[in-house]
């Protein structure tokens, strides 16, 4: 099933996304080549695709897991977690229709 990773950056996030992308794109990576990820991207902090020193305000991951269990854990594993660029993940199950 389908699980929806809502994620919620903290004030002024943009250096600590920075720097740990390399690490968290990695592990989207490896989802993806499974053929795991339906959607995966940042939320720009302004109406624009480079949002430049705005930064993000939050991401997305739309991912196969076989429980909402083991789309949670994976979630608490982000290093944008570990990072401190989240304050806030939420996990829900998602049913795609389109």
């Amino acid at each position: 099933m389908y699980y929806a990773i809502i994620c919620e950056d903290q004030k002024d996030s943009l250096h600590k996304r920075a720097s740990s992308r390399t690490a968290h794109i990695k592990r989207l990576d490896e989802l993806s080549k499974q053929g795991r990820i339906l959607i995966a991207g940042p939320h720009p902090a302004i109406d624009g695709e480079n949002p430049g020193e705005a930064g993000f305000i939050g991401s997305l991951i739309v991912a196969e897991f076989d429980s909402l269990t083991q789309a949670e854990i994976w979630a608490k594993q982000d290093p944008y977690v570990d990072a401190g660029v989240y304050k806030q993940v939420t996990v829900k199950p998602f049913k795609r229709v389109f």
